[in-house]
């Protein structure tokens, strides 16, 4: 299995899609294992709740996939759980951006403190010897956002998919809970 860009709008189906990437995965063969990096941080009731949901409903269907949670240090905890026989899911990408540009406490990165942290996740992706799928929102379909900060989120959002659609082998775009395939490399 290769590595693997999902992207689609909100409730659009990627999470799912990538623990079916995760279940396909764990019964092709015995011995191997998921782990699902998560990216969330719960600022608030509302949050808690759809992360209490998320995790009932993915231990549900893949109950064999670990989780860990990873809101900032994404590029290290990716080179810690990297394995051979192991798949990871990153979910999501853009919760991870929210904090390291947006955080709920303190100053975000700098434009050259993010191109840092995006170099190292890249590389990390690049160096793991098991898959990897990442999901993200994709946001920059609409109206050009009204706020310098939202501009700059939107942006960097972009330029994170466009860098990491170039090093994975596949590249998943859903709508409405179906899979459209934009990039399909042999692995």
């Amino acid at each position: 299995m290769a590595h693997e860009l999902i992207l689609g709008g909100q409730k659009s189906g990627k999470s799912r899609c990538a623990e079916g990437r995760a279940a396909a995965w764990l019964a092709a063969a015995p011995g191997r294992s998921a782990v699902l990096l998560a990216t969330a941080l719960a600022g608030d009731d509302e949050m808690r709740q759809r992360i209490a949901s998320h995790r009932l409903e993915r231990a549900a269907r893949v109950p064999s996939m670990s989780t860990v949670e990873v809101p900032h240090a994404l590029a290290l905890a990716v080179g810690e759980h990297a394995a051979a026989d192991r798949l990871l899911v990153v979910d999501c990408l853009t919760l991870w951006l929210t904090q390291c540009l947006m955080p709920l406490h303190g100053a975000g990165v700098t434009g050259d403190e993010l191109r840092r942290l995006v170099d190292d996740l890249q590389s990390a992706i690049a160096r793991s010897p098991g898959p990897v799928v990442c999901v993200s929102n994709e946001i920059g379909l609409g109206l050009s956002p009204m706020t310098r900060e939202t501009r700059r989120f939107v942006d960097e959002l972009g330029r994170l998919h466009q860098a990491l659609a170039a090093q994975c082998d596949h590249v998943t775009w859903m709508v409405a809970g179906i899979e459209c395939p934009i990039k399909r490399n042999a692995a």
